[in-house]
Parts: C-alpha cells; sequence; structure tokens
C-alpha cells in the first residue's frame, strides 16, 4: 500500500475512533445516570461542548507550559492511534494497521504515560495552591498503575517472542482459547485489574475528585484548550481499551467487532465505578501494589521459566 493511500485509511480510522470515543462517553454517561435515576446527557452533548469550546478563546494567560499540557495530552492520544494496529486484516501493510512497525509495543508503552506528564507539567504552571495535591494523586497512582500493566506487557512479549502488537494479534487468531485471556491468564488478569486504574474511574478517580474539589483541567482550561482535553478524552479512552483488546482479547477483524469489544472492556471499568466507592490515594496505590501486581510477576516468572 502505497503513503497516500497508508495517509488516507489513517485520518479516516482517526475520525471513526474520534467519534466513537465521544459517543462511547457519552452512552456510558447515559447508562450511569439511568441507574442513579436521573435522565442523563443527550447523545449529541459531546459534540455540542467541543464545538463550542472550539468556537471560544481564553483570555487567561499563564506560562507557556500551561497551554502546551492539553497539546501532550492529545498528541498521546493520536501516538496511541498512529502506531496501533486497529483492525486485523491478515496482512502487516493492510488498511487498518496504521504505521505500527516491529517494536510498537515498547513505543505503546511510552505514549500511554505522554498525555499524563504533558498534563502535570501544565498544571504544575498554572499557579492554583491545589494543583501541586493533582500532580501528586496523578503520578502516584499512575506509577502503580503503569508497573502491573508493564510487567503483563513483558509476559506477553515474552510468551509469543515479540514486542509486534500485529504478530500478538495475528498469533491469537483461530478461535476464542488462542486469546491471552486463557493462554496467559495471569498476565490477563494484571492487564484487566490495572486498567481500572488507567482508565480512571471510581474507585480510582481521586486525582480528579470531581465531587469535592471543584478545580481541575475542566475548570481550569477554557476555549481550544479545553477542546483539546476533550478529544484527548475521548480519543485515549478508546486506543487504551483497543490497546487492551488486542494484547488480551484477540484484536478485531472489522470495525463493528473492535467496537463491541472496545465497549465492553471500557464498561468493565464503569460498571466497577458504580458499585465501589472512591478509594483513598494511599489505598489505591497500596491496592496496585498488591494483587495486580503479584499476577504481573507471576505471569512474568511463568514464561520465563
Amino acid at each position: 500500500m502505497n503513503i497516500y493511500a497508508k495517509l488516507a485509511y489513517t485520518i479516516l480510522g482517526f475520525l471513526i475512533v474520534l467519534n466513537w470515543g465521544f459517543l462511547m462517553g457519552a452512552t456510558m454517561r447515559k447508562i450511569g445516570a439511568r441507574m442513579a435515576g436521573r435522565h442523563g446527557i443527550p447523545f449529541k452533548q459531546p459534540w455540542i461542548n467541543l464545538f463550542k469550546s472550539i468556537s471560544t478563546r481564553t483570555v487567561i494567560t499563564h506560562g507557556i507550559m500551561y497551554y502546551i499540557g492539553p497539546v501532550f495530552r492529545l498528541t498521546g492520544g493520536i501516538g496511541l492511534f498512529l502506531f496501533m494496529p486497529m483492525v486485523f486484516t491478515g496482512s502487516p501493510d493492510g488498511p487498518w494497521t496504521n504505521f505500527s512497525f516491529e517494536g510498537d509495543l515498547i513505543l505503546i508503552m511510552y505514549f500511554n504515560v505522554f498525555g499524563m506528564l504533558g498534563m502535570a507539567l501544565g498544571a504544575g504552571e498554572g499557579g492554583h495552591p491545589y494543583a501541586a495535591m493533582g500532580i501528586t494523586r496523578g503520578l502516584a497512582q499512575h506509577a502503580a498503575v503503569e508497573l502491573p500493566l508493564t510487567l503483563a506487557f513483558l509476559s506477553i512479549a515474552i510468551q509469543f517472542d515479540t514486542f509486534s502488537i500485529y504478530k500478538i494479534v495475528e498469533a491469537q487468531q483461530g478461535g476464542i482459547m488462542h486469546w491471552v485471556l486463557f493462554t496467559n491468564p495471569f498476565a490477563a488478569a494484571a492487564i484487566i485489574l490495572a486498567m481500572l486504574g488507567a482508565l480512571g474511574h471510581s474507585p480510582f478517580n481521586l486525582v480528579k475528585a470531581p465531587n469535592e474539589i471543584l478545580i481541575g483541567p475542566a475548570t481550569e482550561y477554557e476555549g481550544t484548550y479545553l477542546g483539546f482535553m476533550m478529544s484527548a478524552g475521548a480519543t485515549l479512552h478508546v486506543m487504551e481499551a483497543v490497546l487492551f483488546m488486542n494484547l488480551v482479547f484477540g484484536g478485531a477483524t472489522s470495525w463493528l467487532e473492535l467496537i463491541v469489544k472496545s465497549f465492553l472492556i471500557y464498561f468493565w471499568s464503569v460498571f466497577v465505578g458504580m458499585v465501589f466507592p472512591r478509594f483513598k490515594i494511599e489505598q489505591s496505590v497500596t491496592w496496585f501494589f498488591k494483587v495486580p501486581l503479584l499476577l504481573g510477576v507471576l505471569a512474568v516468572i511463568i514464561f520465563m521459566f
């Protein structure tokens, strides 16, 4: 496939991911509202918010890094998309494999923390007295989440002897029993538990504490910068779900399968958030250093020996 066709498929794929992220987010909020006895937002609300934000301009002046933070976060989501094979077509140069390459899993792991670090730098220059609290919470929990995830990723790479996400998906074709969920259950369990923190719903959303602290990105940013953050959030939620889908649940052979699987993966975190109350940050970090970390260590040991 020539570079122009590859770019065309990549741009089209990103538009699908972005809009699916907005729709999935609205659907989850609708489900949560109905469970609480409320009607909830209309499904079109994310697009209304986006266009309203990008049509306004901010008059507040902060440091340069404060405004680069949302750009970093969006870059993290776009980076995940660009180097992530979306739909398995039987060819590594297929139309929906984007710019994935041998060893892309390592790059994906870097992009997974890129947005968080960018937002930490941006918050640090915002001048709010509680910014340090949010940065400390966010980085502490993110480090606790990344450790079991990284161990599980390494176990899967050792299992299939490759750091290529495409080859990992290819090795899981041929039936549900070929999925990592069944061939490497310890790594799968570590990812399934650690993804709760990665997706950021209750009980692991103290970083934002939406019901207790009336500050944070939603109130500190406005205009186009807030639009960047909404787009980044929609993209990241889909791409993180696709990453876990590719590594644990056999990938997807069509866009319909991708949408169904990513919805179910994301719904898992939303369901847990509706059932369990919020953790304190020390409880959250301790929890990730117990069960998910132990499962990740066991997964690596089993496939190393």
